[in-house]
């Protein structure tokens, strides 16, 4: 595939390593494009990019370009993402996919009409370890799941302080690292949420800093998931079923996991990144296009609104909503 993208921030500069680190199936990194050309110009010699831009819509135009992966602020992924479809390009969007639902349901409707793909880069749910997870659990060997938990924290620097928490850019704990809690959930569920119940702290910029939320599924099954930026929270998660439980020290990197039986066995098993854990949405961005597809029946259009579906209820009952979103 051959590669635009849009923003040079932290996560741009791990997707271009990583396409880089994949030039021998075929990955180019064709263009980048920031607001600032001298940013952009330093981004593509740092990643061997042949072009960089000075804004996003003059690399709309680079007919050498297949996709454009968006890393811009949550408040921009929308309008990004119509506009690389517009262009005729197909699209890999950083989580989460739009700000909310009803903009989802547009993108999808629109990558239909042009023929294109589109798919929300959730990377984790491509990471072969979760996917053995999930047929671990599909094979009955912890019997029927009951319930899940995990957790994910961190403390940003003060230099990212405002991009993760402002109100502005469509951010907060939910937004930024809440939907690796309520996409794992998802994973594991594969099922929408009943009903929750939440407690929320919100900060001086408008936005939730600390959540714990309670969903229930159907056949009474729940997760309990807490997400803070402020407080390290170790990124754990245990699924319990009725025969067992599975562990993994790490859901968001995850790479390892420990089946305990019931009956005092356990198994552990381990599956390393090929590199980074971004080859693989990669690849399935490829494998997708091949075939013709407008997005992937891995990770579908009903996943990623079944989450945001679930994260735009959370947010009504906070009274949280992001600039030019209506009650």
């Amino acid at each position: 595939m051959k590669w635009g993208i849009i923003g040079a921030g932290t996560i741009a500069k791990k997707f271009a390593s990583t396409v880089w680190q994949m030039r021998a199936e075929g990955e180019r990194l064709i263009a980048v494009a920031s607001r600032s050309e001298e940013k952009a110009q330093v981004f593509a010699d740092t990643y061997s990019a042949l072009r960089a831009y000075g804004s996003y819509e003059a690399m709309m135009g680079d007919e050498a370009i297949d996709a454009i992966y968006i890393a811009t602020p949550n408040t921009l992924h929308f309008d990004n993402a119509k506009m690389a479809l517009l262009a005729g390009k197909h699209v890999l969007c950083e989580k989460p996919f739009t700000l909310n639902a009803t903009q989802a349901q547009e993108l999808y409707a629109l990558a239909r009409e042009k023929g294109l793909f589109i798919m929300e880069a959730f990377w984790i749910r491509f990471l072969p370890l979760l996917a053995q997870m999930r047929k671990v659990i599909a094979a009955g060997e912890i019997g029927s799941v009951t319930h899940m938990h995990s957790d994910y924290g961190f403390i940003p620097t003060e230099s990212l302080k405002e991009r993760k928490l402002s109100v502005s850019l469509g951010a907060g704990a939910l937004m930024d690292i809440g939907i690796y809690n309520l996409g794992f959930a998802h994973m594991v569920m594969d099922a929408a949420p009943v009903r929750f119940s939440s407690t929320v702290r919100k900060d001086e910029y408008g936005t939730d800093d600390f959540s714990a939320i309670l969903l229930e599924y159907p056949d009474g099954r729940s997760a309990a998931v807490a997400t803070s930026i402020g407080m390290v929270m170790h990124r754990n998660a245990t699924i319990f079923g009725s025969k067992g439980e599975i562990t993994l020290p790490d859901f968001q990197m995850a790479q390892t996991m420990t089946i305990q039986h019931n009956d005092g066995t356990a198994r552990t098993v381990e599956m390393p990144f090929d590199i980074n854990g971004f080859e693989y949405e990669i690849r399935e961005v490829n494998r997708c296009v091949k075939l013709g597809m407008n997005t992937s029946d891995i990770l579908r259009e009903q996943d990623t609104l079944t989450v945001l579906t679930t994260m735009d209820a959370i947010r009504e009952s906070w009274d949280l909503r992001f600039p030019g979103e209506t009650e």
